[in-house]
């Protein structure tokens, strides 16, 4: 058992896996380019692209909401919905369902 623990301590201690331990222990916990800050990252990179594709989205919808108000008759009747306008002979009336 003794002859055990000391090819064990003499493989364990030696500088090289010392060395090759520490190196992991940097490269996994400390640093700008550690795994946990690769992987925090790597989620802000997600959030990123899914507020991109949200704001593409809404582009696309705006681009159409413009296209559609190049006539008169439309951009009169996106008024009266979007933004409750009516002329002065008229009563606008709310039904909240």
């Amino acid at each position: 058992m003794k002859r055990f623990w000391f090819i064990l301590r003499k493989y364990l201690f030696n500088k090289y896996w010392l060395t090759l331990a520490v190196f992991a222990v940097v490269m996994v916990f400390v640093g700008e380019q550690s795994y946990r800050v690769r992987l925090r990252k790597a989620r802000q990179i997600s959030e990123l692209e899914s507020q991109r594709d949200m704001y593409e989205r809404a582009i696309e919808q705006t681009r159409h909401d413009l296209q559609v108000l190049q006539s008169t008759d439309s951009l009169e009747r996106f008024a009266r919905e979007q933004y409750l306008m009516h002329t002065d002979k008229e009563d606008l009336y709310l039904v909240d369902e």
